[in-house]
């Protein structure tokens, strides 16, 4: 069995797919399991080739997982912390990133700048696993959503990352007001800001749904436009190729942007240094330097270079 560690969130598990993807192909003949949150369980189907879901939560010991798989691949972190876990299990042969304090000197070596993508791709070929950078498409849920529609996402997983409600709020009214049918969409725990963000652009009570993971997935799988911040949609537009306006700060989009080459997604971007890992707030001043105009450009843009091609 090869057990893979990924117990992160939406945006971390599709980085992941392509590095999941190389590992399935270079063990056809194995039970391939990810140590994953299993609320994410629809989005890992997305993915294909996933055997079994270990339930996982972030550097939490991995009580649910098998015991002495026969290769533990650690695609959470640097170490050390999610390193010991996956030593705790026994694994035959451990694949990691080099970590002194966990004491696991064959791997190769992190880089603080990398792109996610580009980063555990590079860890899996280290150890002889051929992979595609560009290989991150999703399967499409199967789920009753509208198509068509404009999807504004006003949240992100910190408060640093998150552009002003009333912002994203003038996009989305100005956007209705040009004949897109809006929706605010957010997780569980976002639905009173995506209904503030509705009451403020002035539409109605319905455009803030209350949507599953997988639905979410569908209902960007099938969207005209994705308008959001450094999150988890972001990369859902990634892999479904629908245009988007992703705004960051303080990350930079050399560490979680959309892949270059396609002009249907536009990442916004004032900042001079990315920030390393998430801040507690208030909004950083890269993402307040992004304006509702800016924003409303580049949407028109991302759609008529999907009309041009």
């Amino acid at each position: 069995m090869i057990l893979v560690l990924r117990a992160l969130g939406v945006g971390d598990l599709a980085t992941a797919a392509p590095a999941l993807r190389g590992l399935r192909a270079a063990f056809p003949g194995e039970t391939l399991s990810l140590a994953a949150p299993a609320w994410l369980t629809p989005l890992i189907l997305t993915i294909g080739g996933i055997d079994r879901i270990v339930p996982a939560a972030e550097l939490e010991p991995l009580d649910a997982a098998p015991a002495e798989p026969r290769i533990a691949v650690n695609l959470h972190g640097s170490g050390p912390e999610s390193h010991l876990r996956l030593r705790a299990l026994r694994p035959g042969a451990l694949w990691a990133f080099a970590s002194r304090a966990a004491g696991h000197h064959d791997g190769p070596g992190w880089h603080d700048d990398e792109h996610e993508v580009r980063r555990w791709c590079r860890l899996v070929r280290h150890y002889g696993v051929a992979c595609d950078e560009t290989d991150l498409d999703l399967h499409v849920p199967d789920a009753d959503v509208p198509s068509g529609v404009t999807i504004i996402h006003p949240g992100a997983k910190s408060p640093a990352r998150r552009w002003p409600p009333e912002r994203f709020a003038a996009v989305a009214r100005r956007l209705h007001a040009a004949g897109h049918q809006v929706l605010v969409t957010g997780s569980p725990a976002e639905h009173d800001l995506c209904v503030r963000v509705t009451e403020l652009a002035g539409l109605p009570a319905h455009a803030a749904p209350r949507t599953g993971l997988g639905e979410l997935a569908a209902l960007v799988a099938a969207a005209r436009l994705v308008i959001c911040g450094d999150t988890g949609v972001a990369h859902l537009a990634t892999a479904y190729r629908t245009p988007s306006v992703v705004l960051f700060g303080p990350m930079s989009p050399a560490r979680w942007g959309p892949p270059a080459g396609r002009p249907y997604h536009r990442a916004l971007w004032h900042g001079t240094t990315s920030e390393r890992g998430d801040l507690p707030g208030p909004v950083h001043p890269a993402l307040l330097a992004v304006g509702v105009d800016e924003v409303l450009a580049a949407a028109e843009q991302v759609q008529h270079a999907v009309t041009a091609q």
